[in-house]
């Protein structure tokens, strides 16, 4: 593993008297100096700071000389007293000073080094340094897709290179259970096997098959606690935390289809809840998380909480009488019970809940935190009821969306999330000044529906996992995207060429659709439009205006720039052009995202007036309804010598699927 790091250092010494390695996260102070250390010639090691400088030793430390002038030097600092990972480097021709608050201070300086090595070589420099916030965070969905200990540890390095410092697993969804319990043995013999090993294929049958690993074509498997442990350990090592996640009550038909009895209904293979009537829900859940303890030393241990459809609570007795006896009024106050009580087992053991937003509610444990994946308002809501927050929302942070233009990417899950929009995440945001001391961090997360080999994973990851590492490291200010686009297209060049990790390649990048970034000049821009089905609000643009205003949409349906259409015969709007003009052309751009279920419309219709009640038809173009693997944009278009018209009408009718009808402008020439 320690080859990974060497995607840091430069192949050509001799280029050492010029260059500046590429510093990524870039530190707080950075001052460049001539020359360089040469760690191939003798020098002392000393250590006078008392604390276990191990990193900064292995990476350094030779066979010198007591004679020798040369030094190499650890000394505790007490510059920046209770800022954790804080540390001073000085690298001069004869001598290198390192300067820590604590351990992981060493460590950062050890990592920072690293970066500083060209051949054996660290380039003269002074530098100051330490983090913004506390939880530099990457999640990785093993349930969907199952990757074994040799490629987690590879991300760790990869992780530990650029400072990140916590490795969320998702080690339990419906796809598959992960972990060993050993006082249920079930989870892992049926609810780690599936019966395909593609999520799609899978998820998409009818009943959704799990499988044993004697099963022929049986896909899966899971850590055994000796592993995890030991993975644990490695983490350590290298300043990383490995946080664990069991999911409840929902996501969770692997375990209700091995342990049946856990359900509302116990029936197999149909149940995504847990019970929350059945003691013998909460007793099988803690009798887990003893395990989950014994393996993880995680402060947090995450309970998911998120999207539960809570389907049979209504009707379930156990359910309903645990909401009489508790005076709980319905199945949302229900859910809160079932959490609040988890994270109470959890504190009773020394431990915090960490949930997905879902949960916030008042009354959860102190010390518990909340992991947002909606929006800010969220976490201001968290953290007025007292809660830390660690910021993840959806339309930064999550990876499995795709990266450059999607018809040239491969299969993903949907959306469109460049290495510049992470970049310009700012975490803070929306949050006032009086609470963001309850602000831990960021975090990345990678759902792996769609990436079912590590070279996909890493794929995904890199260098998106670049931006939030600096972004984490450096925090929200003082951000400079060509400098950061320059050194991480350096880092991600030596990576492909060094590690071979097939991480996703700046120099090819195609970036936003074009169109998105010219406003264009039309005879409709400005014009009134009418409709005769509404837009939906989630989907709204900028409003009734959107339609005209000259601005096209990108790759993403949520850019604000698209108008979405659920409703009766979807897309029925008319613009006033105002007065009667010569009309040539008029086209519309639609937007097909089957995953999120957005398609071409089954047919355009042009129809103009004079007066706005008597209309003549120019066109009803039918088009086939076909799924597509990426989502793509097609432009619908009417063009004839011309005709007077003051209203232009148009329509689109849905796919034969139905879902939703997307358009950006309508474009009149």
């Amino acid at each position: 593993m320690k080859a990974l790091f060497l995607f840091f250092l430069c192949a050509a010494p001799a280029l050492l008297l010029h260059a500046q390695p590429s510093l990524l996260p870039r530190p707080r102070q950075c001052e460049w100096d001539k020359g360089s250390f040469r760690t191939d010639r003798p020098y002392r090691f000393e250590n006078l700071s008392g604390m276990d400088v191990r990193p900064v030793a292995n990476l350094l430390e030779r066979a010198g000389t007591t004679q020798t002038t040369r030094l190499v030097r650890c000394e505790r600092s007490t510059e920046w007293s209770g800022r954790p990972e804080a540390y001073r480097l000085h690298v001069s021709r004869d001598t290198v000073r390192i300067a820590a608050t604590d351990e992981a201070g060493f460590l950062r300086a050890a990592q920072t080094l690293r970066q500083l090595m060209l051949g054996e070589r660290l380039k003269c420099c002074r530098i100051a340094d330490f983090p913004a916030y506390s939880w530099r965070g990457l999640m990785i969905d093993v349930s969907r897709h199952f990757f074994d200990t040799d490629c987690l540890k590879r991300q760790i390095d990869l992780m530990a290179a650029v400072k990140l410092n916590r490795l969320h697993l998702h080690l339990t969804d419906a796809a598959g259970w992960r972990m060993e319990i050993k006082r249920f043995p079930r989870l892992t013999e049926i609810g780690a096997w599936r019966t395909d090993s593609l999520w799609k294929t899978w998820w998409n049958d009818t009943p959704r098959h799990y499988a044993s690993a004697q099963t022929p074509g049986a896909y899966g498997g899971f850590y055994t606690q000796q592993e995890l442990r030991e993975l644990v350990e490695y983490a350590a090592q290298r300043g990383i935390t490995v946080v664990p996640e069991i999911e409840m009550p929902a996501h969770s038909e692997e375990v209700l289809t091995a342990y049946p009895e856990l359900s509302c209904t116990h029936e197999p293979y149909k149940q995504a809840d847990f019970c929350p009537g059945s003691e013998a829900t909460f007793q099988f859940l803690q009798e887990v998380l003893v395990e989950v303890m014994q393996v993880f030393p995680s402060a947090y241990i995450h309970l998911g909480g998120d999207e539960a459809g809570k389907a049979s609570w209504a009707d379930c007795p156990r359910c309903r009488q645990r909401m009489r006896q508790l005076g709980l009024h319905g199945v949302d106050e229900l859910q809160h019970y079932f959490m609040q009580r988890m994270a109470r087992f959890l504190e009773q053991h020394g431990r915090h809940m960490l949930a997905w937003d879902e949960v916030t509610a008042p009354g959860l444990p102190e010390g518990t935190a909340i992991m947002v994946w909606r929006d800010a308002s969220t976490a201001c809501q968290a953290a007025r009821l007292g809660y830390e927050v660690v910021m993840s929302p959806g339309a930064f942070c999550y990876l499995d969306s795709y990266q450059d233009a999607p018809p040239s990417q491969p299969e993903a899950i949907g959306g469109y999330l460049p290495l510049a929009k992470i970049y310009g995440f700012a975490p803070s945001q929306g949050l006032p000044d009086s609470l963001r001391s309850r602000l831990l961090g960021l975090q990345g997360n990678l759902w792996t529906e769609y990436v079912p080999t590590q070279h996909q994973l890493e794929y995904m990851l890199y260098p998106r996992a670049l931006a939030l590492a600096e972004t984490g490291w450096r925090g929200d200010e003082s951000k400079d995207w060509t400098d950061f686009r320059r050194r991480a297209t350096g880092v991600m060049k030596r990576l492909d060429e060094q590690s071979r990790t097939g991480a996703f390649d700046l120099r090819t990048e195609q970036g936003e659709r074009r169109e998105a970034g010219i406003r264009i000049s039309h005879k409709a821009r400005g014009a009134q439009v009418s409709y005769g089905q509404p837009y939906h609000p989630r989907y709204a643009s900028t409003g009734a205006g959107a339609l005209t205003d000259g601005w096209r949409g990108g790759w993403s349906p949520s850019d604000g720039r698209w108008q979405g259409f659920i409703k009766g015969d979807r897309l029925d709007v008319t613009v006033d052009l105002g007065r009667l003009q010569t009309v040539r052309k008029v086209a519309c751009d639609f937007m097909q995202a089957c995953g999120a279920e957005i398609y071409y419309p089954a047919s355009f219709r042009v129809s103009v007036s004079s007066d706005g009640a008597h209309f003549t038809e120019l066109c009803d173009r039918k088009y086939p309804s076909q799924r597509t693997v990426q989502p793509d944009i097609r432009t619908c278009c009417w063009k004839g010598r011309g005709c007077r018209a003051r209203y232009v009408r148009i329509q689109a009718l849905p796919a034969v699927w139905g879902g939703w009808v997307f358009t950006d402008e309508v474009v009149v020439k």
